[in-house]
């Protein structure tokens, strides 16, 4: 794998970035040798974030990782990698498609059951008409972290959710 390591408000060490290839090469055994890594390391309000991004054919597969100390971030974001990994692998052999830059040997192992998703619920509800802020209101109200509900200006159904920054954000289809 080819490490592209950045720093945002930060000087990137040596300790660093043996720290994020020592970790991250251990996804080298899911890839072929010329796969690129994208790492940016950032300082946010005394936060330390890592952002990790692998283009692979048709996808990207990236984790954003947020903790105190840079190094635990890393870690952070190396498992959820794998994790990720492990279930756009699932989703390529289930769907029969082209791997693009994961490996020959990681494709032919064995799955586990581990990646197939699970729908263990399913929900129904009236759709109302209200506004996007009339929609914010109420998920607030009933504490979920998104709200569907149909746009009385639109007349589509739409998404309000509640941000990491604790802002909102509306999702609209295209039309």
């Amino acid at each position: 794998m080819k490490f592209k390591i950045t720093g945002k408000n930060l000087e990137v060490s040596d300790s660093l970035r043996d720290a994020v290839t020592d970790k991250l090469g251990k996804l080298d055994k899911y890839f072929s040798p010329d796969t690129r890594v994208i790492v940016t390391l950032s300082l946010e309000k005394g936060r330390q974030k890592v952002e990790v991004t692998i283009p692979v054919k048709g996808s990207i597969i990236r984790s954003e990782q947020i903790s105190s100390d840079m190094y635990v971030s890393i870690d952070l974001a190396e498992e959820v990698l794998e994790r990720q990994i492990r279930k756009y692998k699932s989703k390529i052999v289930s769907r029969n498609q082209s791997a693009g830059d994961l490996g020959r040997a990681f494709l032919e192992e064995e799955s586990d059951e581990e990646g197939t998703i699970r729908i263990v619920r399913t929900k129904r509800f009236d759709i109302k008409p209200m506004y996007a802020e009339d929609a914010c209101i109420q998920m607030d109200l009933l504490g979920h972290s998104f709200f569907v509900f149909n746009n009385a200006e639109t007349d589509e159904v739409n998404v309000v959710y509640k941000r990491k920054d604790g802002s909102f954000g509306l999702i609209e289809p295209e039309n």
